[in-house]
């Protein structure tokens, strides 16, 4: 079943076009990356989807119900929730109070939204570091701190944008491990990242934009053996597999 759907998605700033006639489903239950070259329109198709920016033309569906031109929290309310690229955790106040803040404005009611955020904490490896500030983390916790105020509110689908970013290998694996976690506990996942490995090995369906059109998708091995993505994707390197790109991955994860 869809679960979410974008119609002929075009969103203009002045005279660029930053996408353009995007069309794409993500059903219920699944776990969705999505790749492209820097510049390609991957952040700005996650801030139209939720949001952030107003399509130009067409329209966003979700759960069967259009939320085009909604407010940011009207759709967090109703289910879609989205991690930041750059994290901005509320610096004056405890791990446990950031976490709070998801729990009571996200939409959902619970009896205890301390113990609600207690729990994510808990489920992102935070638990021990709750009364802390987050000053005293490091950008691999701040990412963790980010999944969990967005967990708190209890979504159906989590957008990451580019969550293993600007992270260490070690840290990577450990985010990479943590959306899968994520994805066995049932939530329907729509995954941005520069890190091939950390992508691949969590997506069951890969969607590729290139100049803000969507030229392909498929199974991650069907994706990294399509030429047209590979010539999209590594430029003048078109040569190399972007399977090899992947490999790479996983050999600097592994250094």
């Amino acid at each position: 079943m869809t679960l979410l759907e974008g119609r002929g998605l075009t969103k203009k700033f002045g005279g660029v076009v930053a996408i353009e006639d995007v069309s794409f489903t993500v059903e219920r239950g699944e776990a969705v990356g999505l790749i492209g070259p820097n510049g390609a329109g991957k952040s700005t198709l996650f801030r139209t989807i939720t949001g952030v920016h107003p399509p130009t033309e067409g329209e966003v569906y979700f759960d069967g119900d259009e939320i085009t031109g909604k407010s940011q929290h009207e759709i967090c309310h109703r289910g879609l929730a989205k991690t930041h690229q750059i994290v901005r955790p509320f610096e004056s106040l405890s791990l446990l109070e950031n976490v709070v803040v998801g729990a009571e404005y996200g939409g959902r009611e619970f009896d205890d939204t301390r113990a609600r955020a207690r729990e994510m904490l808990e489920f992102v490896d935070l638990g021990d570091q709750m009364h802390a500030d987050p000053g005293e983390l490091s950008v691999g916790g701040l990412k963790r701190l980010e999944i969990a105020r967005v967990l708190a509110t209890d979504p159906e689908m989590v957008l990451f944008d580019e969550v293993a970013g600007g992270l260490d290998p070690e840290e990577t694996e450990g985010i990479i491990d943590l959306v899968g976690d994520i994805v066995d506990e049932g939530k329907t996942v729509f995954l941005i990242d520069h890190v091939m490995r950390a992508l691949m090995s969590v997506s069951e369906r890969v969607m590729v934009l290139d100049n803000g059109k969507l030229i392909a998708e498929g199974t991650p091995d069907e994706i990294q053996n399509d030429d047209e993505v590979i010539e999209a994707y590594l430029g003048e390197h078109a040569g190399k597999d972007l399977s090899d790109a992947v490999a790479d991955d996983e050999a600097i994860a592994g250094d």
